[in-house]
């Protein structure tokens, strides 16, 4: 626990300054915890970070979170979404020149971890284009469900929610999204962000709660296919990137989608 709450205290000094500064400097460090989280994929699937394979997702996810306007000077028909769609074609011919060292499988699985992590991370960099008050309602959506189902599910939890994630209760994730819900739609109304209306903006965040906790049960199965406890090691206590955004980058799209940024 101690190392937990120390590795909590050093991101968040870290990682808050930069959501201040936005910019630029987000969009970099976005793209690098995106590759840090390709990166987790590769190794699950136990792939060499220096294979052809790993440098391309890599460099597929990278390019993915870049903000569109990096590539306004390409031509109309070499958009980044052809860009990326090219690197992913040089995946598929991959599995040809490789003679099915690299299958199918892992094109198809590295392609949707391309799409899942990347536009989990754009939509992220996107919301902080808004305010930095629309970034931080979304996170404290994720944090205070998070954080609310674990108080809440150690003292009340009772009925399992699935095997995929064994800690988690329904008793948790209801208390989860209630504190989730109250909180940062108080902090939406307080700081005006999204929709003048406020039961909009309460039908909304609960939404956005529970599209948070699907987000942690899908990487929980991501890791139980697998065989892995956590996702990567390079948050002590935390496990991995995978295992610190899995909410998020469910959470940012669907935001994305009501037409809060």
């Amino acid at each position: 626990m101690r190392q937990r709450v120390i590795t909590a205290v050093v991101a968040l000094i870290l990682f808050i300054p930069v959501i201040f500064v936005g910019g630029v400097t987000l969009d970099i460090v976005a793209m690098l915890l995106g590759a840090v989280a390709m990166s987790e994929l590769l190794v699950m699937r136990k792939k060499l970070l220096i294979s052809f394979e790993a440098i391309v997702s890599m460099l597929a996810v990278m390019i993915q979170i870049a903000p569109n306007n990096w590539f306004n000077g390409l031509p109309d028909q070499l958009n980044k979404e052809y860009v990326v769609y090219f690197l992913v074609i040089l995946l598929l011919l991959h599995t040809v020149w490789s003679r099915n060292r690299f299958s199918f499988d892992d094109a198809g699985m590295l392609t949707l971890g391309v799409l899942y992590i990347g536009m989990g991370f754009n939509y992220f960099t996107a919301a902080r284009g808004v305010s930095v008050y629309m970034l931080l309602f979304l996170m404290f959506i994720v944090w205070l469900t998070d954080s609310g189902a674990y108080m809440v599910g150690r003292k009340l939890g009772r009925h399992k929610v699935t095997p995929i994630s064994p800690n988690k209760t329904w008793e948790g994730c209801i208390g989860g999204s209630v504190i989730g819900v109250i909180v940062a739609s108080a902090f939406a109304i307080g700081f005006h962000v999204g929709y003048a209306s406020v039961i909009s903006m309460v039908l909304i965040t609960l939404v956005l709660s529970v599209v948070g906790q699907f987000g942690d049960l899908v990487e929980s199965a991501l890791k139980r296919y697998y065989g892995v406890k956590d996702s990567g090691k390079i948050l002590p206590g935390h496990g991995g990137i995978l295992d610190r955004f899995d909410s998020m980058l469910l959470v940012f799209p669907i935001a994305h989608l009501f037409g809060l940024f």
